[in-house]
């Protein structure tokens, strides 16, 4: 899916990491960025959110943290993250990008508040319950400063994925506000919900979720008991296209993810603003019958659109021509993926050692891949400009010896 507009919108893009593959620059098995890219859709967001009011806080979960990409999305004009966990929000902090948002969608452990109040020092931190706001509050008074908190909250006929459940009654806002209030070390900030859009399969539209209602309800509630200045955070599925609806819905904030590369699943049906920035590199191991293997440790795709026939580019010479495609069965989700099997059937013969490139919409965080930053596609001069692991460390490949 994401391959084709890739080819189309940045082929430039796949014909560097292919060249650089072949002069041994960067490992198979890599999630390799466009930096460029990534700084010029960072700053369309930024201009955007800007004009409507709204804060941007970057979510790097995507990318493995990588701290080229927190630099890029600082030149392109965000200066925050929002941070999935304490992992992310570490990795992202030592590459400069500062704490806008933690606990949310991964609320923080008990022992490591003390760390994330006295170092991090978020902006804003959601709490899914009163145990969790005593718990930032402690941790911020006894870090001598004032915590702002997001109350996480839901209802019945709200959409939470499996798993990510959790957060106060939205009819108790009010109650649960004058509660943090009370809380030395802690003021209440506003409210929070995930997923607040999401992509309809069927109408192949971004459209609001119940809990987007929820918000402004409970936004209301806080206004008529005489609350002012309420944060709203909507995050899900974001672009820069969705952000007029998202502010319209009375939301103060926004959380960019896959919209700062160009994988929404918006992305892949139409051109929006921001160009594709990320691919998923492997190398071609060794043939078998009708396969050939390529390696993997990264295959995983973030399941957003129904199963469809994986494809990849495969050669040894830079290129992203439509007779470079092959078919590709990916490993299921129950098992490691090892390799993936390109079908040899067709006119691509693959042979040791060739490039393989994927387009597809990844979650890095949750794999073993490397994440590689390169710099001057645009300019046709490309280079890399970071190998590191998935907690944006550096990695002395191809020599791993620390």
């Amino acid at each position: 899916m994401f391959l084709d507009v890739l080819r189309r919108r940045n082929p430039g893009f796949i014909e560097a990491a292919i060249k650089l593959h072949q002069a041994g620059k960067i490992p198979p098995n890599s999630y390799v960025l466009d930096l460029d890219a990534v700084e010029e859709n960072a700053g369309l967001f930024k201009a955007e959110a800007d004009r409507l009011g709204m804060k941007s806080f970057a979510m790097t979960k995507q990318v493995g943290r990588n701290s080229g990409f927190c630099r890029a999305v600082m030149k392109g004009g965000i200066d925050r993250s929002v941070a999935v966990d304490m992992a992310c929000a570490v990795a992202c902090d030592r590459a400069g990008l500062k704490t806008g948002h933690l606990g949310h969608l991964v609320q923080v452990p008990k022992f490591e508040a003390p760390m994330a109040a006295a170092r991090l020092k978020p902006d804003f931190w959601t709490v899914f319950s009163e145990t969790k706001a005593r718990e930032a509050a402690m941790a911020a008074n006894e870090a001598d400063r004032v915590q702002t908190l997001l109350a996480r909250i839901q209802t019945e006929g709200d959409i939470f994925y499996r798993g990510h459940e959790g957060g106060f009654s939205a009819d108790d806002i009010v109650a649960v506000a004058d509660m943090i209030d009370g809380l030395g070390g802690a003021s209440f900030g506003g409210v929070t919900s995930f997923p607040a859009l999401l992509f309809d399969n069927e109408k192949k539209q971004i459209l609001p979720t119940p809990n987007l209602k929820t918000l402004a309800k409970a936004a209301d509630a806080l206004a008529r008991a005489g609350r002012d200045n309420i944060e709203i955070n909507a995050p899900g599925t974001t672009s820069s296209v969705v952000l007029g609806a998202l502010a319209e819905a009375g939301t103060t904030q926004c959380e960019p993810g896959n919209g700062l590369h160009g994988t929404t699943p918006l992305h892949a049906l139409e051109d929006l603003p921001e160009r594709p920035a990320v691919l998923y590199l492997s190398e071609v191991s060794h043939l078998h019958g009708e396969d050939a293997y390529c390696f993997g440790g990264g295959l995983y795709i973030d399941p957003v659109f129904p199963d469809y026939q994986v494809q990849a580019i495969v050669a040894g010479e830079p290129t992203s021509a439509a007779t470079a495609l092959a078919n590709v069965e990916i490993p299921p989700p129950a098992a490691i993926d090892y390799y993936g099997m390109i079908d040899t059937s067709g006119p691509v013969k693959p042979r040791s050692g060739d490039s393989v490139v994927f387009g597809f919409r990844g979650q890095a965080f949750v794999t073993r891949a490397y994440t590689v930053g390169l710099s001057g596609v645009s300019a046709g001069a490309a280079k890399v400009e970071c190998i590191e692991n998935i907690f944006g460390v550096s990695e002395p490949w191809p020599d791993l010896r620390s």
